[in-house]
């Protein structure tokens, strides 16, 4: 008996499922997460008709059999659906919430206090090869928790009043949620091939729960891998951000590796594993690399858009690498090649194409520069210019790069920390002196042209870019007297003259 679920809500749903002779259920993740103890705000309430009874009566009393045999052809037929009919009935028992209806799937939805209640009449599916749209009849109990996709999402907890609380478990969920376990109710190459999605879900459910996935479950993933193709980017984006957001990303990202569906939904990731040896000398592993580098993000920040920024960090490299007999492996400009990628990887995966997108771009375009800082003598000038460039997105960078050291040589680590915490003690100094980050030059192109009475022409970008320039380096202050100042002396050496 399960009688601490959401016991309020679930006796006032139970009551008008009783009035209307439904029976009703919790099921799927919220009685997951009940006995895995983690919140769940979504909660789904599978309905059965139980219209034989008599009780069932959305059109208000049933006084005649007429009236009776009518609702209940009108529920055969699909013409109406009591998870509709029991959405409304709930909300105005719970206050009135405004219900949302979705005629076409016979599903409605509300809100209450802080949470999403949806309510469908149990169904049976059936599918073409072509598509992952199932066909959709009514159905029992067992034949809704039989087209789900894995047993610990089958679970189901009653609300009627008879039997409140009793758990209905017909594929041993409760024993694989014990051995974090995932499996189908079914054979799996059927559930995946009549639903490919659900192979990206047993990765971000194995992500996110740390699960294992049974041996014949993931053998059939591999198997069915190429069903993907079928599914829209959207929603395989909507299961890969979630893995990217589980607690360790890389669990789900290794698993889509091992079992093909990386080299058909983000190739250039799958483009990093390997290592290729000349003379003896081969360079370290960049996808192992770049899934350490994810996690220890993942340690620091919930940002998913960093999180992307770390996977992507490297996916240049490829494309750059070289072998030099004197310098061995190289990878000179991977990280502006890896930029430039960025926008055709978010546009495929149909991820936002704005301020999100060049987030990502810009901290994978910047992600060597406090590296190559913390390498080589740190001057002002090179860290103004980090400033400069990165803006407000300096301490992401600055996360990013530490997670970027994974060197197992304890002394090239320990050297690599001191230098970035000098570089990161730069950072602060300057900021604090020259209020570097996303500053403007202090004289403006509308200033240059007002002072020398000309309009938009090259000679402006030249003294703006000198100005810049010269206060990034340190010869003149960030101030507007100065920068008024060395305006006028370049300007005179460009054959200008103020206005009279």
């Amino acid at each position: 008996m399960i009688t601490d679920l959401y016991p309020e809500l679930g006796h006032i749903i139970g009551t008008e499922a009783d009035r209307m002779g439904i029976d009703a259920y919790f099921v799927g993740g919220v009685v997951r997460d009940h006995f895995l103890q983690r919140p769940c705000t979504d909660i789904d309430i599978v309905c059965v008709n139980r219209a034989e009874s008599g009780k069932w009566h959305p059109e208000g009393e049933l006084n005649t059999m007429e009236k009776k045999n009518n609702v209940v052809k009108k529920v055969e037929s699909g013409e109406v659906s009591i998870g509709i009919e029991l959405a409304h009935a709930a909300a105005k028992a719970l206050g009135g919430s405004k219900v949302s209806v979705f005629k076409n799937f016979g599903t409605a939805s509300f809100r209450h206090n802080d949470l999403e209640l949806e309510f469908v009449g149990a169904r049976k599916e059936s599918y073409s090869h072509n598509s992952r749209k199932p066909i959709v009849e009514n159905g029992t109990l067992e034949d809704d928790q039989r087209r789900r996709d894995f047993t610990v999402n089958a679970l189901a907890v009653c609300l009627n009043e008879e039997h409140f609380g009793e758990l209905m478990d017909p594929f041993g969920g409760i024993q694989d949620l014990n051995a974090g376990i995932l499996r189908t109710p079914l054979d799996p190459d059927i559930t995946f091939s009549d639903d490919p999605l659900r192979m990206m879900r047993a990765i971000r459910f194995a992500s996110q729960l740390g699960f294992r996935i049974a041996d014949d479950t993931f053998e059939a993933i591999t198997r069915n891998a190429k069903r993907i193709e079928i599914v829209s980017m959207e929603r395989i984006a909507v299961e890969l951000n979630k893995i990217m957001l589980s607690p360790t990303p890389s669990l789900g990202l290794k698993l889509m590796q091992k079992c093909g569906l990386m080299q058909l939904i983000l190739p250039e990731i799958s483009a990093l594993a390997g290592v290729e040896t000349v003379d003896g000398r081969g360079h370290k592993d960049i996808f192992y690399h770049t899934m350490q580098v994810l996690d220890n993000v993942a340690a620091f920040s919930g940002n998913v858009w960093l999180r992307w920024a770390a996977l992507l960090h490297d996916v240049g490299k490829p494309g750059v690498k070289r072998y030099d007999p004197k310098q061995g492996w190289t990878f000179h400009g991977h990280e502006a090649r890896g930029a430039h990628m960025v926008k055709r990887i978010f546009k495929r995966l149909r991820l936002p194409l704005g301020e999100e997108m060049r987030y990502v771009e810009k901290l994978v375009m910047l992600h060597m520069r406090p590296i190559i800082l913390a390498e080589d003598v740190v001057t002002d000038s090179a860290v103004r210019r980090l400033l400069f460039e990165a803006g407000d997105d300096i301490d992401d960078l600055m996360l990013l790069c530490n997670a970027d050291i994974t060197t197992r040589n304890e002394e090239k680590q320990r050297r690599h920390r001191a230098n970035f915490e000098l570089v990161k003690r730069k950072l602060v100094e300057l900021e604090e002196r020259d209020r570097i980050r996303n500053f403007q030059p202090p004289v403006s192109g509308q200033d240059i042209m007002d002072t020398f009475g000309i309009g938009p022409c090259r000679e402006i970008g030249t003294i703006k870019d000198a100005i810049k320039d010269a206060i990034l380096d340190g010869q003149i202050p960030n101030d507007r007297a100065a920068a008024w100042q060395m305006m006028l002396d370049i300007a005179a050496t460009l054959g200008l003259k103020t206005k009279e």
